[in-house]
């Protein structure tokens, strides 16, 4: 159980306006340092004003993350329909970097499905459906795409950077039951890294957000807490009411039990609600009482995943228990009707 003061990696996802004036206000470049935290820093765009805030970023000392983003059209996240553009992403990414001297300490690439599928599902659960359904008939994952992603991760650890994935926690149970039914269906890669950060957001989860933390924190290599603010606009997806102060010490003090590298989502976010100063007085020593009854059920509920999971990858033996039974009945009616 670890018992240092963790590691803190802030998520920044700014569009270049609103990162400009956060990066030059010299109260938050001093309560990073006095963190000794690093950012991971959304590229949203390879811009001038981005490179800006990233050398100005370097040159405060703060250690900076490459987190690669796509534009909205061509999905955001990285998924299994977008294996070209994030390829080519990461190639433009290296020559923008190069062009302006830019030092970064790993490279992010963050796991989700196209942001464009999510957002049909505003339009109600059976156009969410359906939109999942005419992608999967229209562009069938493929090995293919998978070995873009792993020629792109060998890539980068090639060039002498570390490489992080962000991943929804469904990974590990999908992981643990040798299945890809979730990646099929969400369109996701599960990738070797030298990091997996699991973006276990209490906030998108409540009331069960802090049993979920505590069941999946143990099998992080970096620990996703929030949201305390910003992001894309998901619309009612997920709710989005950011954590409060309460919530956010809750989190942290439960996820330093497990780990001590903490990704938080977002350094906006906390600038806003003033957690900066708040983090960096924390008593790390302080006791919070794990939500055991909640934690246990959550556990139930992962086994039931991954028996479920496990089913989906021998299918011939879903079909037999559904087919033994009915042949079995059909038998005894007829052992029945002879006597």
């Amino acid at each position: 159980m670890p018992q240092n003061k963790p590691h803190l990696t802030f998520f920044c996802e700014l569009g270049s306006f609103d990162l400009s004036a956060l990066s030059i206000d010299p109260e938050i470049i001093r309560q990073l340092t006095e963190l000794q935290a690093s950012i991971s820093l959304g590229l949203l765009d390879l811009s001038v004003e981005r490179a800006k805030v990233a050398r100005q970023l370097n040159q405060a000392g703060i250690p900076l993350h490459a987190w690669l983003l796509l534009p909205m059209e061509q999905g955001y996240w990285f998924n299994l329909d977008n294996a070209p553009q994030a390829l080519q992403r990461y190639q433009d990414f290296k020559q923008w970097t190069l062009e302006n001297g830019l030092h970064w300490e790993a490279v992010g690439l963050d796991i989700e499905p196209d942001i464009r599928l999510m957002r049909s599902f505003e339009q109600g659960l059976a156009a969410g459906i359906a939109a999942v359904l005419r992608r999967l008939l229209a562009r069938p994952a493929g090995k293919n795409a998978k070995n873009h992603y792993l020629q792109l991760v060998q890539t980068i650890q090639n060039d002498g950077w570390k490489v992080e994935s962000y991943q929804f926690p469904l990974i590990v149970d999908e992981r643990c039951a040798r299945s890809n039914f979730i990646q099929t269906l969400g369109r996701i890669i599960d990738l070797p890294v030298n990091r997996e950060v699991l973006m276990l957001y209490s906030s998108f989860f409540r009331p069960h957000g802090a049993a979920i933390l505590a069941s999946y924190a143990s099998e992080a290599g970096g620990i996703g807490l929030g949201v305390t603010g910003g992001g894309v606009d998901t619309g009612d997806l997920v709710d989005a009411r950011p954590l409060d102060w309460n919530e956010l010490q809750r989190d942290l003090l439960l996820a330093s039990r497990f780990s001590d590298q903490f990704y938080i989502f977002s350094l906006e976010g906390c600038v806003r609600q003033g957690f900066l100063e708040k983090i960096s007085q924390l008593d790390w020593s302080q006791k919070v009482m794990l939500p055991s009854a909640d934690t246990q059920r959550i556990r139930r509920y992962r086994t039931f995943m991954r028996a479920f999971l496990w089913i989906t990858t021998h299918p011939w033996l879903l079909i037999g228990l559904l087919v033994i039974p009915m042949l079995f009945w059909r038998w005894l009616r007829r052992c029945r009707g002879r006597t």
